[in-house]
């Protein structure tokens, strides 16, 4: 899929990227110097405003469709030549970073910038793309709008989300006025590109500059409900108690196990715990917990659920306790198209940055929209690996450096033209 490469000049303008970076977080600013900007809230409408007048002083055209996604789009010399789509996500975690999803999106529109600068003319159309409700973080669950497009999921499903508070995301959406008459998935794709800080510590712990990432994580959502018998803390005897809270604890642990006994690069753990009536002087009657489990390897990440099923079983039988698990999220393991991937490693090579293959331990939106157009990611370290908190941090240089990669991979696949 790879053509004429952009010449090793061609760099895009560091600066102007993290002033743009730095102007977007003054939207929906945290407690702790990062971002609240959850999808459909006002500030996310205000981040999407900000967004489209960029993208508009860009000479580009802002398409939108029916779940909120935006598309900006800088026209190629061929009217019939399919677009290579560029992007990421504007909306964040309660307590989000600076850089998680807007350094995909922003850098998108500092290619725009720069081929603008350069007046470089790609046969393709370049499109900067911004997907709805990546994070799930208020509507479960996460890269909705975008499995939407993938067909992943039926868009009056998605619309019914609600959140906390019982707010549905189709009446969110049309409240804030985001909701476009393009119908969603109707556009096709020559090819999809997507940045993104790493999320996690290996490349800067190998002292990398660019992950080029081959794989996806698969992973299983387990909901497990363990169900005991409430009881006094002070007056029921160790032998007769019926502990759901002991049974969760031994059922992370068992979490923690598994991936352990699927290594190398299976991971489990349990996020999310509530335990029932959650009173200081009750034994828990009721446990209510999430298992995560990941892996690259579709055969290892099947194994993986079986034999966490099996041992939570186990030890609910152990300690006469109730259990259901209920599957509430999962996708199989993504593998890149080698065509794109080989642009991101060609790019760079050639502007002389160290890079490594990496597999993403965390799910995008690229991973849904590599089912319908041939799609690879770009990534670049973040300090400490530490990402969905405010203290989530970037270099200027690493954010550089990936949207440096990420421009010549989507302009080689763009076709330069003359």
């Amino acid at each position: 899929m790879a053509s004429q490469a952009p010449g090793d000049n061609m760099t895009i303008d560091g600066a102007r990227l993290w002033q743009s970076i730095m102007d977007m977080a003054k939207i929906g600013p945290g407690v702790a110097g990062g971002n609240n900007r959850q999808t459909l809230t006002d500030a996310d409408g205000e981040g999407r405003e900000l967004f489209r007048s960029w993208c508009e002083a860009a000479g580009c055209t802002m398409g939108l469709d029916t779940m909120g996604n935006m598309f900006a789009r800088r026209e190629g010399t061929d009217p019939d030549a399919l677009p290579v789509y560029v992007g990421s996500h504007l909306d964040t975690q309660p307590t989000g970073g600076k850089y998680d999803g807007v350094l995909g999106v922003l850098g998108g529109l500092e290619i725009l910038r720069t081929l603008n600068d350069l007046n470089v003319k790609t046969r393709h159309p370049v499109v900067v793309v911004n997907w709805t409700n990546e994070e799930g973080t208020r509507f479960a669950p996460a890269m909705l709008a975008s499995g939407v497009f993938a067909g992943v999921h039926d868009q009056d499903w998605a619309e019914d989300r609600t959140d906390a508070k019982g707010a549905r995301f189709g009446d969110e959406l049309d409240r804030i006025g985001w909701r476009g008459q393009e119908p969603v998935g109707s556009r096709k794709m020559h090819a999809m590109f997507e940045l993104h800080i790493e999320q996690g510590p290996i490349l800067e712990a190998e002292e990398k500059q660019i992950g080029v990432v081959t794989h996806g994580q698969g992973l299983w959502w387990l909901q497990c409900t363990v169900t005991g018998k409430d009881a006094h803390t002070g007056s029921t005897p160790m032998e007769m108690r019926v502990n759901a809270g002991l049974g969760m604890a031994r059922m992370t642990e068992a979490a923690h196990r598994v991936a352990m006994d699927h290594q190398p690069h299976a991971v489990g753990a349990v996020g999310h715990c509530e335990v029932f009536p959650n009173s200081r002087n009750v034994i828990p009657g009721k446990a209510v917990f999430t298992v995560d489990l990941r892996s690259p390897d579709l055969e290892k990440l099947t194994s993986m659920r079986k034999a966490y099923e099996a041992a939570a079983r186990q030890i609910a039988d152990d300690l006469g306790l109730g259990l259901e698990i209920e599957p509430v999220g999962h996708f199989d393991p993504v593998t890149f198209d080698e065509g794109c991937v080989l642009a991101v490693r060609n790019a760079a090579e050639r502007l002389g940055y160290s890079h490594m293959d990496l597999v993403s331990g965390a799910g995008h939106d690229a991973c849904w929209i590599n089912r319908v157009a041939p799609t690879a990611m770009v990534m670049c370290p973040c300090v400490d690996g530490l990402s969905h908190n405010e203290a989530e941090e970037i270099t200027e240089d690493w954010a550089k450096a990936g949207a440096d990669v990420l421009l010549h991979a989507v302009v080689e696949t763009a076709e330069v033209v003359g």
